[in-house]
């Protein structure tokens, strides 16, 4: 229950300013306008951020999401959403970690399939910093497994689709 207090104070203070600021590190602010648009969907990312996902590129540019499950779309298809971009082009990539409500580093987080909990997209993979949160989570919300960023597969988010 302390987590989800935290949780809720965290979401409120980042609907009022929209701004994350990325997991540990010395990462810049990041501002989500109001404008940005999630380029695989086309929702508008300011009004989920509690799902908000990034990727950025070295050339600077950047795309947020409205969930892990979008970014990992882009992230299998670099090409479809951003011509002329590789995904070797792809400098970091950050997820929201569900209780804690901030940017964390996607491909150290530990993503909860299956559970009860729907995102702006319906199901969706639920990251978290630590194995102890999203155990937790997993218990408390009947998911199914947790899965490591190189477990996620394309037939994986496909399947995540075909839930909704």
């Amino acid at each position: 229950m302390k987590k989800y207090a935290r949780s809720m104070l965290r979401l409120v203070l980042l609907s009022l300013f929209f701004i994350m600021v990325p997991g540990h590190g010395g990462e810049p602010e990041v501002t989500i306008r109001k404008s940005d648009r999630c380029p695989v969907c086309g929702m508008f990312v300011y009004k989920y951020p509690k799902w908000v996902a990034q990727i950025v590129f070295q050339d600077g540019t950047a795309y947020f999401y409205d969930g892990a499950k979008d970014m990992f779309k882009h992230y299998f298809d670099t090409a479809k959403y951003t011509p002329g971009k590789s995904p070797q082009a792809i400098k970091d990539i950050y997820v929201t970690d569900y209780y804690e409500v901030e940017l964390i580093e996607a491909r150290s987080a530990f993503y909860v399939i299956g559970s009860d909990v729907l995102g702006p997209m319906g199901h969706e993979l639920l990251p978290f910093k630590d194995r102890e949160s999203a155990q937790e989570f997993l218990q408390d919300h009947k998911g199914r497994s947790i899965l490591r960023f190189q477990a996620v597969t394309p037939a994986l988010i496909q399947s995540l689709d075909r839930r909704s």
